[in-house]
């Protein structure tokens, strides 16, 4: 097992990462303000893993209750939300229940947002079963749900207490789950990590094959990045916002479609290949960039061009992005391969061309 550490002074927390993690409850048990916890799963997820969870807990004496929700990003809003809270209430949950958020990026966002605000917020613990969720939204204490204008546009910052990635839920994750994950990890190498992006090209196919070895090391690493950013800006106030390179295009074509339409890691695919082409029209990258970029994406399996809503659907819905500052957009763009940059330097003209330049159909 390898633990890392997310630094927040006394809000400091684990990142643990290893194989067979999920069955031993003694893992859990020191981050327990008392022993009770509510576990929030959904219907893919909880026939597979929630026993494997809550037994060892039972066993060690505490109270179990298990929430689950519907599968699928397009029940990430405030009727499922409301579930969490009825099961709550129904179960006389108190201050001192820990919530445990046991599934994927979805349930993670509604089970921490249910954290930050039920009795004012009670303690929260990550335990992430998807590649996206173990090396992105686990860590970080964003939570919050969707509404049909915007993706993720209700929430809190919520610091879970503890992260735990078992590799091991990563067998029975369907094969587009897993390339929707490695969105985001290529992220990681492209904003701040080329070295990690180098790796990433060198051992692509070993994490298409579930490599244990590359698995664990991309995940780790993805990490690393991470928990050094949220440290030095926890609430995205500045250097934070790098995360959501390809986002804010991502987003556009999620809520565009419509929710669970396109998973997110691919909608950040094909908002990367936006956001390389929009940094080349401001004369950052090269076109072999921007090729090299989309090669890599195109080899995990990833769509490198976006869905034809048009440039102006494209606009209108990015116009909604929490990056919109005194009404002007900001975009996480690349100065070069390895460093990010937010700016607000593009024009409107320089947009509706990388995106029309970036879509297909």
């Amino acid at each position: 097992m390898q633990t890392l550490k997310v630094s927040l002074g006394e809000r400091s927390y684990p990142i643990q990462i290893g194989s067979g993690l999920l069955g031993n409850a003694d893992l859990v048990l020191p981050h327990l303000k008392a022993p009770f916890v509510a576990v929030v799963s959904n219907e893919t997820v909880a026939p597979l893993y929630l026993s494997r969870l809550a037994a060892p807990l039972r066993a060690k004496g505490v109270k179990v209750t298990d929430i689950v929700l519907p599968d699928g990003e397009e029940h990430k809003n405030w009727r499922t939300l409301n579930r969490i809270f009825d099961a709550l209430l129904e179960n006389r949950c108190e201050r001192a229940t820990t919530i445990i958020a046991l599934g994927g990026g979805v349930v993670g966002d509604l089970a921490g947002f249910a954290a930050a605000s039920y009795q004012r917020g009670v303690p929260f613990i990550q335990i992430p079963t998807t590649l996206l969720a173990q090396v992105d939204s686990s860590v970080g204490g964003k939570t919050g749900i969707n509404h049909p204008l915007g993706k993720n546009m209700i929430g809190a910052f919520w610091q879970p207490r503890l992260v735990l990635a078992d590799i091991d839920t990563l067998a029975t994750l369907p094969d587009r789950e897993l390339r929707a994950g490695l969105a985001e990890v290529i992220k990681y190498g492209l904003i701040r990590d080329r070295p990690f992006l180098e790796w990433l090209e060198q051992n692509m196919a070993r994490l298409l094959a579930r490599d244990t070895e590359a698995l664990t090391h991309a995940i780790a690493r993805s990490c690393i990045d991470k928990a050094e950013i949220v440290a030095e800006d926890e609430t995205e106030s500045g250097v934070r916002a790098l995360l959501n390179l390809g986002h804010t295009f991502g987003h556009a074509i999620e809520a565009g479609l419509g929710y669970g339409e396109w998973l997110h890691g691919e909608a950040v695919a094909a908002g990367m290949v936006m956001a390389a082409e929009l940094s080349r029209r401001l004369g950052w990258l090269s076109e072999p960039d921007c090729k090299r970029i989309a090669a890599l994406l195109k080899e995990a399996g990833l769509p490198v061009a976006g869905p034809a809503l048009g440039a102006g659907r494209y606009l209108e819905l990015m116009s909604l992005d929490k990056k919109v500052a005194a009404g002007k957009l900001r975009l996480v763009l690349l100065k070069r391969i390895g460093e990010g940059v937010v700016s607000a330097e593009a024009g409107e003209a320089d947009i509706r061309a990388a995106i029309e330049a970036c879509c297909h159909g």
